[in-house]
């Protein structure tokens, strides 16, 4: 049986502040964004490569009443650190230095505008259908 991870809710305050950070600093695709009913909005992202999105938005009951600020350490897993780093600050994103932290693994660490903090990941040993 496969299980596909391809959403993960992403709590933030004000929803187009967030859109802007996604796809401008970030680089993420704009999915959806729709409002199919007051008071609620959907906006779905992508980042480059992945099969996985985020969504973000308002009036989605559980989703919505997670407080902004509480997702940390989401993975984004790249193949080359340095590059990534170096293309995501030349977005204006404040990305931290990158950790050697022994196996082929190295990390940097970033936040976006509410707090959720995300984790680039490199694993050097890592090849195939990952990039």
């Amino acid at each position: 049986m496969d299980m596909k991870l391809e959403l993960v809710p992403v709590p933030v305050a004000d929803v187009d502040r967030a859109l802007a950070f996604y796809t401008e600093q970030l680089g993420f695709a704009l999915d959806v964004d729709v409002q199919p009913a007051p008071g609620m909005r959907v906006v779905q992202l992508t980042p480059p490569g992945s099969a996985c999105s985020v969504v973000i938005g308002t009036g989605l009951g559980p989703i919505s009443a997670m407080a902004p600020g509480t997702l940390q350490a989401l993975h984004l897993v790249v193949a080359d650190i340095e590059a990534a780093r170096a293309e995501l600050r030349g977005r204006g994103v404040d990305v931290g230095e990158v950790s050697d932290v022994g196996g082929g693994v190295r990390y940097a660490w970033f936040g976006d505008p509410d707090g959720n903090t995300w984790t680039l990941q490199e694993m050097a040993w890592r090849t195939g259908d990952a990039f």
